[in-house]
C-alpha cells in the first residue's frame, strides 16, 4: 500500500499545482467543445465549453510514472520487502513503465488531435474520422502491447484489445458533466484493492495515481462543468485502464487454483473483474449494436448511444443520470471485490 499511497500524492498534488494554469491555457487557447447534433437538446447549452480538460491528470501521471523510473528511494523498497539494494525498477519491471508512459503520452496526443487540431484546421469537423482514429490507435497502443506481455505474441494481441476496448468506452463515459470522473472513482478503488490483493505494482501506480489525478479534475467538471475531459483525456486513462485489468487478469490465470465447491479461483477472480468493468461495457457495447443495427435493419435498437443519454431521452435529468451511473458502479465495486475476495479466502463463501 505504501506504494500505491505514494503514487496517489504525488500525481493529486501535480494535478492540483497544474489545474488552474492548464484551465486558463485552455480559456486563452479558444479550444471550445463540439456538441454532436444527434444527442439530446439540452446539451446544445454546453456549446463553447473549453475541453481538454483531461491534460489536468494525465500530467499528474506522467510525472508520476517518470519519478517511479527515475527516482527510486531505498526505504520504499525496503518497505516493500525487497532488500536496501533493490532498485524500485526492478520491483515494477521497466518494461511496464516504458509501456504505460508511451501508451499515455501517445494518447494524450492522439486526443489533442481530435479535440484541438483536427477541428482547428477543418472548420466544421468535430474531429478525427472513426477509422483512421482507430487505426492511430492501434499503432500507439503496439508498444504498450508488446512490452508490457514481456514480448508474448498471444498476451499482447490480448493487452491491445484491452487497451482499446476501455479506450473507447472511457471515451463514450465522458459524455455528462462529471460522469466520466465519478465512475473512474469507483472502477479504480475495485482496482487498487485488487491489485493490493494480487500483489501487481504497475495495477497499483495505475489505479492510485488515477484516483489522484481525477479529484482536481472533478473540481472543474462538477456541474455545471468549466471544462470537460476531451479525448485528450478519456482516451489515455481509459487505455490505463485497460493495461490494468489485464494485467490483474493475468495474475490470476498464473496464481489460482480450485476454491469452494471445487470452483475454480480463476472463475470467480475473473466474474470480479467483469462485474467491475460493467459500467464501461454498458458505454461501449450498444454503441456498435446501434450502428449495425441501424446499417441492417434500418432501425434503433436504444433512443440514443452511448446509453446514457438514453436515459435523459427517457426524461431523467443529467445529474440523476451521472448519479444512478456512480451509485451503480459503487455496487459492482462492492460485488467485484467480494467475489475477488472469495477467490482469494474461500472461507468467505457461504456454506453449501
Amino acid at each position: 500500500m505504501i506504494l500505491a499511497i505514494k503514487a496517489f500524492w504525488i500525481t493529486l498534488c501535480v494535478a492540483t499545482l497544474v489545474s488552474r494554469p492548464v484551465y486558463q491555457f485552455l480559456l486563452g487557447l479558444k479550444s471550445r467543445q463540439v456538441i454532436s447534433a444527434f444527442v439530446p437538446e439540452g446539451h446544445q447549452a454546453k456549446v463553447g465549453t473549453p475541453n481538454m480538460g483531461g491534460w489536468i491528470p494525465v500530467i499528474g501521471m506522467i510525472f508520476m510514472f517518470v519519478y517511479f523510473l527515475f527516482l527510486p528511494t531505498s526505504s520504499m523498497v525496503e518497505a516493500l520487502g525487497y532488500s536496501s539494494t533493490t532498485t524500485l525498477m526492478t520491483v515494477i519491471t521497466p518494461n511496464y513503465v516504458y509501456g504505460v508512459l508511451s501508451l499515455l503520452i501517445g494518447y494524450a496526443f492522439l486526443g489533442f488531435a481530435d479535440d484541438y487540431l483536427v477541428p482547428k484546421m477543418k472548420p466544421g469537423k468535430r474531429g478525427i474520422d472513426w477509422l483512421p482514429k482507430l487505426g492511430l490507435q492501434i499503432i500507439l497502443a503496439l508498444p504498450c502491447a508488446w512490452l508490457t506481455s514481456n514480448w508474448n505474441m498471444q498476451n499482447a494481441g490480448a493487452t491491445l484489445f484491452m487497451i482499446l476496448f476501455f479506450a473507447n468506452a472511457y471515451n463514450f463515459s465522458d459524455g455528462l458533466d462529471a460522469l466520466a470522473g465519478s465512475l473512474l472513482i469507483g472502477i479504480c478503488v475495485g482496482m487498487l484493492v485488487m491489485g493490493v490483493m494480487a500483489s501487481s505494482g504497475i495495477t497499483m501506480l495505475i489505479s492510485a495515481g488515477l484516483l489522484g489525478g481525477i479529484i482536481p479534475f472533478l473540481f472543474f467538471n462538477a456541474p455545471p462543468a468549466k471544462v470537460f475531459m476531451g479525448d485528450t483525456g478519456s482516451l489515455p486513462i481509459g487505455g490505463l485502464l485497460g493495461v490494468g485489468f489485464w494485467k490483474l487478469a493475468m495474475i490470476g490465470q498464473q496464481n489460482m487454483v480450485l476454491s469452494f465447491w471445487g470452483t475454480p479461483k480463476l472463475s470467480l477472480w475473473l466474474v470480479g473483474l467483469v462485474l467491475l468493468a460493467g459500467m464501461m461495457i454498458a458505454e461501449l457495447v450498444p454503441v456498435p449494436l446501434q450502428i449495425l443495427s441501424v446499417k441492417l435493419f434500418k432501425r434503433k435498437l436504444f433512443p440514443f448511444t452511448p446509453i446514457h443519454h438514453a436515459f435523459e431521452k427517457a426524461g431523467w435529468k443529467e445529474t440523476r443520470v451521472v448519479w444512478s451511473f456512480a451509485l451503480v458502479q459503487l455496487l459492482l465495486t462492492v460485488a467485484a471485490l467480494t467475489f475477488a475476495a472469495i477467490a482469494f479466502n474461500p472461507s468467505m463463501a457461504p456454506t453449501p
